[in-house]
């Protein structure tokens, strides 16, 4: 069986970007599309940035894209597309909202879409994603919720992935 999708999750700084990127080396050597949701709305965030992108082969597309990821995904020109990362971009479309606590099972739609998107391209895509349900319950109403919805994309996602890894200590664990 050709696996079309995986899902990279794990807490931070565990080894899940290194991992989707070599994994996605593996599928498409230079011909890989990355898509990135992170935006540089501080310093300390675009230094992040900065060291993200020396770290990609110089021959792979970089999309930057922080809201609308099914598209990026439609342009993607290869055949092997890297999302890094799934809980960004959750973020991103969360605080969009006008009031994001009340508003944001709105939100849910996108994942699907994305899905659909991934479906109709036939595209083989790499997600990484954060697992924040593993802590503490947060202890204000916006931070619940942004863990609620990330935990249903997550596992949204990974009912549809064809592998699933959890990262721990730099090391992938198969999950599925």
């Amino acid at each position: 069986m050709e696996v079309r999708l995986v899902l990279v999750t794990g807490g931070a700084r565990s080894g899940k970007s290194a991992f989707a990127q070599e994994e996605a080396r593996k599928l498409g050597g230079d011909g890989v599309s990355f898509i990135a949701t992170a935006q540089a709305l501080d310093a300390e965030m675009a230094e992040r940035i900065r060291y993200h992108r020396s770290e990609r082969p110089p021959g792979w597309e970089t999309l930057e894209e922080p809201l609308n990821v099914p598209a990026a995904l439609r342009r993607a020109r290869h055949g092997v597309v890297l999302l890094d990362c799934l809980a960004l971009w959750v973020s991103n479309l969360l605080l969009r909202e006008p009031d994001p606590v009340e508003n944001s099972q709105a939100l849910c739609p996108y994942v699907e879409e994305l899905l659909d998107a991934w479906q109709q391209t036939g595209k083989r895509l790499l997600v990484v994603t954060n697992e924040v349900g593993l802590g503490i319950v947060p202890e204000n109403p916006l931070a619940r919720r942004y863990r609620d919805l990330l935990g249903f994309a997550n596992a949204r996602l990974a009912r549809e992935a064809d592998a699933v890894y959890l990262m721990v200590a730099g090391l992938p664990l198969r999950l599925k």
